[in-house]
């Protein structure tokens, strides 16, 4: 893993280093240093790929989920760094905050009895989505997220999703690694050409468990 010096982050330069494969973390939530990030191995989504187990699929089916984008972003962000341990700090917030209201920046949110209760958030650059971080407050909350957002990339033409790391909860889902030099080549490819991340509806849940099953 590489890391650069210190520098100053605004949105275009954060889609900058995005397009060349490189993100930016903190060390943690006080630091003011914000570093590129250059991993060695790429976590992604293969989108045909998302794996939807039986219990992820029989709670998706209660309906009991209200499925949104971009209704509360910062709420998802902040939820996200609210953690013991976190790399969000006060300049990665700003900078997120101007990308979204830019329309570079989106969140899906997972709601019960109006409490949100899990999300993602992300960038989109062109038919590449970069994924953030993700939070969950109740049981599975993140990976209803994860079902929905894969859904709506795979129905807005999305090419790339990039997870920047690959973790035991994003394998469990179907997640992998791939060298960065093949990240790279596949992400050249995906910012040729734009895809509109609001542009698909919401299913049902019955609708997206009859579409994810045919991928997992």
């Amino acid at each position: 893993m590489k890391k650069a010096p210190t520098f100053k982050l605004t949105p275009d330069v954060m889609l900058a280093a995005y397009a060349q494969g490189i993100f930016p973390m903190a060390e943690s939530r006080d630091s003011a240093d914000l570093h590129w990030i250059e991993p060695r191995l790429r976590g992604i989504f293969e989108l045909d790929r998302f794996h939807l187990s039986r219990s992820l699929s029989h709670r998706i089916r209660t309906g009991r989920f209200e499925i949104t984008i971009n209704r509360a972003f910062m709420s998802v962000v902040e939820a996200c760094a609210a953690r013991p341990e976190t790399w969000i700090n006060a300049p990665l917030l700003a900078v997120y905050d101007a990308l979204h209201r830019i329309g570079r920046a989106h969140s899906l949110e997972v709601w019960v009895d109006g409490e949100l209760i899990g999300g993602v958030y992300g960038l989109s650059i062109g038919r590449a989505f970069m994924g953030e971080s993700m939070f969950s407050r109740r049981t599975d909350g993140s990976k209803v997220a994860l079902t929905y957002l894969v859904h709506r990339l795979r129905r807005a033409g999305f090419l790339l999703f990039d997870t920047q790391f690959l973790t035991p909860h994003l394998a469990s889902l179907g997640a992998t690694e791939i060298r960065q030099a093949i990240y790279k080549r596949r992400l050249a490819d995906a910012i040729t050409e734009d895809a509109d991340f609001t542009l698909p509806g919401t299913p049902t849940p019955q609708e997206l468990i009859q579409d994810m099953a045919q991928i997992s």
